[in-house]
């Protein structure tokens, strides 16, 4: 994942990769894809890449479900990020 770059842009760019090497005759399995993924997030993201790991059976867990769950802490870390910089400006 490139920095300032969302969870939406990267699964794009993602998805780009994989359908370019499917064309090419290289397919990956779901797994792989998830593996993949959670491989390339930046370490502020290892709390969550962690608890998928711990929760979720990864040769099980689906690219929607994988993708739904980050956007979701992608948002909650923007919140607290915009929270931390409002209370910076009040004091």
């Amino acid at each position: 994942m490139k920095e300032n770059e969302t969870i939406v842009e990267m699964i794009t760019r993602f998805t780009h990769i994989v359908n370019g090497l499917e064309a090419l005759g290289k397919t990956c399995k779901e797994s792989e894809k998830v593996m993949k993924i959670l491989r390339s997030l930046p370490s502020k993201w290892h709390t969550k890449v962690t608890a998928i790991q711990e929760a979720k059976d990864l040769t099980k867990l689906p690219m929607e479900e994988l993708i739904g769950s980050l956007m979701t802490y992608e948002i909650n870390l923007t919140k607290k990020v915009q929270e931390g910089e409002n209370k910076r400006r009040r004091t």
